[in-house]
């Protein structure tokens, strides 16, 4: 069982940046792929950022270049250093954990946080 808690969400302008963790619980935090996902009002939930257990790295065209995940598995935390906001990135961002390799599907991931609001004005 894993149990994540997303924080750093706020109010940022346009070409700002915010930097996201996600603290989880769980010996085997180690062991798990993660990813990043958000969800803006009325749109799917989108993949933009995932790691696998060894931190090899990947992103969508929409954000590859702007945001970088990393991960340190001492503190059990994953991060999202997202950079050169723009208002389309206004979203509830999640974290999710899952036991196989890293997906843009969220049906591989097995666990996830409450979610933070990320909101880039114009």
């Amino acid at each position: 069982q894993v149990q994540l808690v997303e924080s750093g969400g706020g109010l940022v302008q346009a070409g700002g940046s915010l930097r996201l963790s996600c603290a989880a619980s769980g010996r085997t935090f180690s062991s798990y792929a993660m990813g990043w996902f958000r969800q803006a009002p009325g749109k799917e939930r989108e993949f933009v950022a995932g790691i696998s257990w060894s931190s090899r790295t990947y992103y969508p065209a929409s954000v590859k270049g702007r945001f970088a995940i990393s991960r340190d598995n001492a503190k059990g935390t994953v991060y999202l250093q997202m950079n050169s906001l723009k208002p389309e990135d206004t979203a509830v961002y999640y974290c999710a954990a899952g036991s196989s390799i890293v997906s843009p599907s969220e049906y591989e991931y097995d666990y996830w946080g409450q979610g933070t609001q990320v909101t880039v004005s114009s």
